[in-house]
């Protein structure tokens, strides 16, 4: 089993919800030839970056990297985004200032693995 939880936030597949809905207009416009329809599609497809965004911001989207167990159930909420995640441009976007570089490294628990630690490949 992989150490990381990528994707599994309430903002990402909110976000991924929308833009499917989105993506299916776009298609159906096209079919149609409908202009339109093409611009109503896109601007939901925008909508959905925009709601995955604010839902990033307020909690509900998590940092890459790797996290502790009981933090991958997907209604947990991040309690470090409000000083933004180390890396992260959507926290960057919105003016949280922290870095990889002044970035608080994350406590590892007793008995805890690190990514960092585990090879990829026999060859590794």
């Amino acid at each position: 089993m992989s150490l990381y939880d990528e994707g599994h936030t309430i903002a990402g597949w909110t976000g991924v919800g929308i833009a499917a809905v989105g993506g299916s207009g776009v298609g159906l416009a096209v079919c149609t030839a409908s202009v339109p329809a093409v611009v109503v599609g896109l601007a939901i497809v925008a909508v959905s970056v925009l709601v995955t965004w604010l839902l990033h911001l307020s909690g509900w989207g998590k940092p890459p990297g790797v996290r502790p167990r009981d933090q991958w159930g997907m209604r947990v909420r991040d309690t470090r985004a409000r000083e933004g995640h180390a890396g992260c441009v959507s926290c960057r976007l919105a003016g949280r200032g922290r870095t990889a570089a002044n970035a608080a490294p994350m406590p590892v628990a007793q008995g805890e693995v690190r990514a960092e630690s585990i090879p990829l490949s026999p060859i590794e």
